[in-house]
């Protein structure tokens, strides 16, 4: 697995690895409807960079070079050394491997070690397990939930968010314990 930083040229293999339904039920926007609306989405992200709120990256598997999601820093917060890994989602085929994990502890492994952050959060919409224990599994501190958090700007829904993070200290403990785990 590699990460790129995402490119209008990450479009097409976005959509063909968005296709699933059941992608996007927990995510803040509305599923692609094509192409263009990946375009769309590839242009609002870069411009969260270009302002310096997020860092967004195509996950690519090595094994073939194809697209097979995306993940980004976002809600930088520089003055607090602190951000938020999230947006993250897979194509099925994906799920249930290595990649993620490896996304996770590259991004964390940048984040504290690189950029000497001594807080790094993650968050998904609480009813989503499948996310909450990904991020148990890769040693996140579950810390609580905030209730009625944001509202899905396309259908209204208000979500609740279940919030996780690792801190300088978290990072001591995961870190060989993830490079452990992507050693198997």
């Amino acid at each position: 697995m590699r990460l790129e930083p995402l490119a209008v040229a990450h479009a097409e293999g976005l959509w063909a690895s968005s296709r699933e339904p059941g992608l996007w039920t927990y995510l803040p926007v509305a599923p692609f409807g094509g192409v263009d609306d990946v375009r769309r989405w590839i242009d609002d992200s870069l411009h969260a960079q270009r302002n310096g709120t997020d860092v967004p990256f195509a996950t690519v598997r090595r094994s073939d070079g194809c697209v097979v999601g995306s993940t980004r820093f976002l809600d930088i917060r520089r003055p607090h050394r602190g951000l938020e890994i999230g947006w993250t989602w897979l194509s099925p085929e994906a799920r249930r491997t290595p990649i993620n994990t490896e996304a996770k502890y590259l991004m964390l492994q940048h984040a504290f070690d690189q950029l000497g952050a001594i807080r790094v959060q993650l968050k998904s919409d609480a009813r989503n397990q499948r996310s909450r224990d990904a991020m148990m599994r890769i040693g996140a501190v579950y810390e609580g939930i905030l209730r009625d958090h944001m509202i899905r700007g396309f259908d209204g829904y208000v979500r609740s968010s279940a919030m996780y993070a690792f801190t300088r200290e978290d990072w001591v403990v995961a870190k060989p314990r993830l490079e452990a785990m992507l050693a198997r």
